[in-house]
C-alpha cells in the first residue's frame, strides 16, 4: 500500500512540473520572433529611404520601373489653376521618370521659373533649399535623349530640357520639364530635346502662366509654384 501511495504522488508531481515548464517556455518565444520581425521591417524600410539614382543605376532601374506602370497621366496643380498631361508609351525612360518623380513628391512646391513668351514654359526648379535637397536625395544621374519615336514639339507638348553640366551628348536634365506655347509648335526643337507626352486638358491654364510678367532671366515677377503634382490612376 506504502508503494502504492508514493508512486500516485511522484506521477502527480511530475504531471504539475511538466505543465508549468510549457507555460513559461511560450513566452519568450513569441517576444522574440516579434522583435525579430519589426527589426526585419524596419531594415527593410531603411534600405528603401537610402536608395538614390546614380548614373550607374538609373536606366537599369527605370526599365523595370516603367514595366509596372499602369497610368499615363499627370495632373499638375498651380497657384494659377491645373492642367493634366499624357505621357507617351514608347518613351519609356522619361515617362518612368516623370511618374517616379511624381509619386516622390518631387514637384511639390517647385516653381514654374523659366517663362519664354509665345515660346515655353519650364518648371520643376526652385531657388528653396528644399529642392535641392530633394534632388539630393532622389539622386544624380542624367537621361539619353530619346528623339526618334515620331513625337514633335507640337503646341502642348511637354520635353525634357538638356542639363546645364558639361554635356555634349545633350542628356536630359530629369528634374525639369517645359511645355511648348507656341501655335502651332516649335519644331526646330525636334532633333535635340525628347518629347515624352501632351498636354489633354487644361491648356488654358498653360497660356495663362506664359502670359505672366517676366524679369531677366525670364523668371517670372511673381513666383508660380506647382502646389501639387499628381500621377492620375
Amino acid at each position: 500500500m506504502y508503494f502504492i501511495i508514493t508512486f500516485i504522488l511522484l506521477s502527480v508531481g511530475c504531471k504539475d512540473t511538466s505543465n508549468k515548464s510549457e507555460s513559461t517556455i511560450s513566452v519568450p518565444t513569441a517576444t522574440i520572433d516579434s522583435t525579430q520581425t519589426e527589426a526585419n521591417t524596419t531594415l527593410q524600410q531603411e534600405e528603401v529611404e537610402k536608395f538614390q539614382l546614380t548614373e550607374d543605376n538609373a536606366i537599369d532601374f527605370f526599365f523595370n520601373y516603367e514595366k509596372t506602370l499602369k497610368s499615363n497621366k499627370v495632373k499638375i496643380t498651380t497657384n494659377l489653376g491645373s492642367f493634366t498631361v499624357e505621357l507617351y508609351d514608347n518613351v519609356p525612360y522619361h515617362r518612368a521618370n516623370f511618374i517616379y518623380l511624381t509619386r516622390k513628391g518631387y514637384f511639390d512646391f517647385t516653381q514654374f521659373h523659366r517663362v519664354v513668351k509665345n515660346f515655353i514654359i519650364q518648371g520643376g526648379n526652385s531657388d528653396d533649399r528644399k529642392t535641392g535637397k530633394k534632388r539630393t536625395d532622389i539622386g544624380r544621374y542624367l537621361l539619353p535623349p530619346d528623339t526618334r519615336k515620331g513625337h514633335k514639339h507640337d503646341r502642348g507638348t511637354i520635353s525634357m530640357p538638356s542639363s546645364e553640366m558639361d554635356n555634349p551628348h545633350m542628356l536630359a536634365s530629369p528634374f525639369e520639364f517645359f511645355i511648348v506655347v507656341t501655335d502651332p509648335g516649335s519644331y526646330h526643337l525636334d532633333d535635340e530635346y525628347t518629347p515624352f507626352g501632351r498636354v489633354i486638358e487644361g491648356m488654358d491654364v498653360v497660356d495663362k502662366i506664359n502670359n505672366q510678367p517676366v524679369g531677366e532671366g525670364d523668371w517670372p515677377m511673381q513666383n508660380i509654384y506647382i502646389e501639387k503634382a499628381e500621377v492620375v490612376e
